[in-house]
């Protein structure tokens, strides 16, 4: 029994960079053996162990065979006689077909020590094709090493354009679609994942709602850049400069899906995409089947930033209402994730990556001066019932009257 760490595990070290997974792939070994090693059986598909010490996996080498549509539609083979060679010709990039043995020796037979130098996301072999769920790990990947200056390959992209054109990204289920678009946006540069999805053809098939942005025009005034999903490709990228939440970023990268069903005759306007965007993204949610803390924040960016980025303009009541809707009395994180959405969404255009949003600092001394009004004083001067509510509401309205004041007096706004 011979065991060699594989994927990620190596491909990482060899890059210097951080990895927190590490599996193993055995070589010359049956279940019966590794369970008499007190390994712990937990694979349903193929035989996955986990060590017992450790607890990190360990897998009998393999071969697959394509038997049926999709990603799990192959046929697993594993008995001593598989060689390592064999299971690493199995792996979707030859970057993650490395393995190293216990005494630190690589072994490297499809070049993927070349591809890390050259920066190259490439295929092991031609089964490639046959699992269109790569179509997505190597957009994943693409995002994660982007900063590294890792680029597909061509010959890749050529598979990837002929998996998303061949139908079989249909079989993937919306767990695996939201597993990996959730991965991307732990990466440096989340908004490559859906430029490579877009540039071989997937974009349309797993999230349609962001590729129908694609072409579609914004008034060049406020938007330099003018296509819709150039622009949220811009803002998913500042997101991800201006906050490590994965909430903050899915938010500012669908807050302007309604801008995708604009009737043409009303273009390059878009006056009521936040409320058409609203439907869509729930839609968008449900079908993914998306945490429910994402789609709240997604459809509170959406309704909102156009009120957000209007603040200098907005009533203190309506200031109040605003933030009425994003239940900041009870969840005043929320506040800043909203915010940093809208910032994200007004950095993504070309000339004002850098400009100051000084509507940030608006909303939070306001949500400030409304949170101190005190229910206690109000009860004191004897409110009741429905006016205890009532004058609560006024009296921040009152408070986020005075903020706005004070700005305009020392003419904060630029």
């Amino acid at each position: 029994m011979r065991r060699y760490l594989v994927g990620g595990a190596v491909r990482d070290k060899l890059l210097g960079i951080k990895n927190y997974d590490r599996d193993w792939v055995v070589v010359g070994s049956t279940p019966e053996e590794l369970q008499q090693e007190g390994f712990q059986a937990v694979g349903k598909d193929f035989p996955v162990f986990l060590h017992p010490e450790t607890k990190e996996e360990h897998a009998l080498a393999r071969t697959e065979r394509k038997s049926g549509a999709g990603y799990t539609g192959f046929e697993c083979f594993f008995a001593p006689d598989v060689t390592l060679e064999e299971d690493l010709i199995r792996r979707d990039l030859t970057i993650n077909a490395i393995a190293e043995d216990e005494s630190g020796e690589l072994t490297d037979p499809y070049g993927g020590a070349h591809d890390l130098e050259a920066r190259l996301l490439r295929h092991v072999s031609e089964a490639f094709v046959e699992d269109p769920l790569r179509v997505l790990r190597v957009a994943r990947f693409a995002a994660k090493l982007h900063h590294l200056g890792f680029v597909v390959a061509d010959e890749t992209m050529a598979l990837m354009k002929h998996i998303s054109g061949s139908g079989e990204l249909k079989t993937l289920t919306a767990e695996r679609v939201w597993q990996e678009w959730q991965k991307s946006l732990t990466t440096k540069n989340p908004e490559v994942f859906l430029q490579v999805l877009r540039d071989c053809g997937a974009l349309a098939e797993v999230i349609p709602e962001i590729d129908k942005l694609f072409g579609v025009p914004q008034p060049e005034k406020w938007h330099p850049e003018i296509d819709t999903g150039i622009h949220t490709l811009m803002v998913a990228r500042e997101a991800s400069l201006l906050s490590d939440s994965e909430e903050v970023r899915f938010a500012a990268q669908v807050h302007d899906l309604g801008k995708g069903v604009t009737p043409q005759s009303e273009w390059p306007s878009h006056k009521m995409h936040c409320h058409t965007g609203l439907k869509i993204i729930e839609k968008l949610c449900a079908r993914l089947r998306l945490p429910n803390q994402f789609k709240q924040l997604a459809l509170n960016v959406c309704a909102q930033h156009s009120n957000v980025h209007r603040a200098q303009e907005l009533k203190a009541a309506t200031v109040l209402k605003v933030l009425d809707s994003l239940d900041v009395w009870r969840k005043p994180e929320r506040l800043e994730q909203v915010l940093l959405s809208c910032m994200a969404d007004s950095r993504g255009r070309t000339g004002f990556e850098d400009i100051d949003y000084t509507q940030r600092d608006y909303f939070k001394q306001a949500h400030q001066a409304a949170l101190e009004v005190d229910v206690q004083s109000i009860i004191a001067d004897g409110f009741k019932g429905k006016d205890i509510r009532d004058q609560l509401s006024q009296r921040r309205i009152d408070a986020i009257q005075g903020i706005k004041e004070e700005w305009q007096a020392q003419k904060k706004w630029p």
